[in-house]
């Protein structure tokens, strides 16, 4: 049975279903100018999927090798990413909601999560969800964490929507993220405020 977060959201104080979009001034290297897809925010932590960094070096076809699934042509256009630090070896695909199968966690109307083989098997023979985004490892927060790190101003959040999570260039979803809330990269500071 697939799980949903859709009741849990902003308008409850969580983000489950919204961008984190890292400050310029962001001190830990692993989420310098990322931007992570919140797939859970509740009173017992957060998790979520860093959607704009790629791993060097190793395709989707290497990883479903590794697991024994025949990759098919389509299986070359998808990236394998760097989802977060935390159980850096295990997969998560995060993907459309036209895909929902048992161990499937719907995140919202438009977007899902993933992680079993047969999701892979079924993106590999071309039976899985129409826009996939293939991570390994999570960012994760413990219980207070994320909340206190937005009240000092390491994270902007913005709403979020397929065409920012699947479509375009990984290394243009910062930007586009900042301009969805209406600032120019060139002008953000690293400098936080209080009113």
């Amino acid at each position: 049975m697939a799980q949903t977060f859709a009741s849990v959201g902003a308008s409850d104080g969580y983000l489950t279903g919204k961008c984190l979009v890292a400050m310029p001034g962001m001190s830990d290297p692993r989420f310098v100018r990322s931007v992570i897809y919140l797939c859970a925010h509740t009173a017992e932590g957060a998790m979520g999927l860093v959607i704009n960094r790629a791993i060097p070096d190793f395709s989707f076809p290497e990883l479903l090798g590794q697991l024994n699934i025949l990759a098919t042509p389509v299986c070359e256009q998808i990236a394998v990413q760097f989802g977060g630090p935390v159980e850096s070896q295990r997969g998560f695909v995060l993907h459309s909601a036209d895909y929902v199968h048992d161990g499937t966690l719907v995140v919202d109307e438009a977007v899902a999560l993933t992680a079993t083989l047969e999701v892979l098997r079924d993106i590999a023979d071309g039976t899985g969800p129409r826009q996939t985004l293939m991570a390994l490892g999570y960012a994760g927060w413990s219980p207070g964490q994320l909340d206190d790190e937005l009240r000092r101003n390491v994270w902007l959040t913005v709403d979020s929507d397929p065409d920012l999570v699947f479509v375009g260039d990984l290394d243009g979803k910062y930007e586009r993220a900042l301009r969805r809330l209406g600032i120019d990269p060139a002008l953000l500071s690293s400098e936080g405020g209080h009113a």
